[in-house]
């Protein structure tokens, strides 16, 4: 989630340049075969064994970005912008903060099941950014999304606390580029603890919020960070009209768009893709997952 509380009296995020700062700090490497923590270390061909047999053929690599300068995560926002291949990926995140288990025993939904149908409806694909903590609230949906061909599901952290100091009223790891690391392999155990697979190689930090420090944290793990370029201000928002303007306004070819599959404050989102999908589908756009962005991605950075 982008903005958890609005008590913080945060301004509406789709005000804030935060995708003008992922561009800026976008990697330019290109694409490479790294597994990565989240994804399957299998041999990349298959094999005979010693009695002749044919081994399980490998679950192909997911593409990532090569690693930034001094080993830094490398960042990716937007695919490639040609005109002639209009593709654009729709990311959800699957925000739960680390202390909110008490609120969902209360009843507050941070999952968004009707979204996920009209998805599947629509057959439109999509990556999934989930952290750690709603993976061990919905262990079967969790499950479900990371079987269904249709979706991938990448890291958003285990806790949802903010890797700089000052993220939308987020609590932080205070700079403890320890407690960073360990976030995120933590969320990669958890989400396959709750039986997906094979979870992708991407990170989203909460909020988006990072720095050199974090990158640096981070960059050992051989995650690409996964920001976007269009933001769907459905954090908190009601109108799904307002919503599905502001990313009708704002995709470009390559787009990554940031919406929220948490039902409880993101109540929108529903509605919002379902005004959302037949329009860039009429303006020619082809919904892909992020992964075969990256993929498109090698030499063009």
């Amino acid at each position: 989630m982008i903005s958890r509380r609005p008590r913080h009296r945060v301004p509406a995020l789709r005000l804030l340049p935060t995708a003008a700062l992922a561009a800026a700090l976008a990697s330019c490497g290109t694409t490479t075969a790294h597994p990565g923590p989240g994804s399957s270390a299998a041999a990349p061909a298959t094999s005979s064994t010693p009695s002749g047999r044919h081994s399980t053929p490998a679950t192909p690599r997911p593409p990532t970005l090569a690693p930034g300068p001094g080993g830094l995560t490398p960042v990716f926002s937007h695919g490639p912008r040609e005109a002639a291949h209009k593709t654009v990926a729709l990311t959800f995140d699957a925000d739960m903060t680390a202390d909110e288990g008490p609120r969902a025993a209360a009843g507050e939904r941070f999952d968004n099941p009707a979204l996920i149908g009209t998805l599947r409806a629509l057959e439109v694909p999509a990556t999934v950014f989930m952290t750690g903590r709603w993976a061990e609230e919905y262990p079967d949906e969790a499950r479900a999304l990371g079987r269904d061909p249709l979706f991938e599901v990448a890291n958003h952290s285990y806790s949802h606390y903010s890797f700089t100091g000052d993220c939308y009223g987020l609590p932080t790891l205070d700079g403890d580029t320890d407690r960073m690391r360990t976030d995120v392999e933590r969320a990669f155990t958890a989400i396959r603890a709750a039986g997906v697979p094979h979870p992708m190689p991407y990170f989203r930090f909460p909020g988006g919020c990072h720095d050199r420090r974090s990158l640096r944290a981070v960059g050992a793990l051989g995650v690409t960070a996964v920001q976007w370029d269009v933001v769907g201000g459905d954090a908190f928002a009601t109108d799904a009209d307002a919503v599905a303007r502001q990313v009708l306004d704002g995709v470009r070819p390559g787009s990554v768009v940031v919406l929220h599959c948490t039902r409880s404050a993101a109540p929108a989102t529903e509605r919002a893709v379902r005004k959302i999908v037949p329009e860039l589908r009429e303006r020619g756009y082809r919904f892909v997952r992020v992964s075969e962005l990256i993929g498109a991605s090698a030499g063009r950075h």
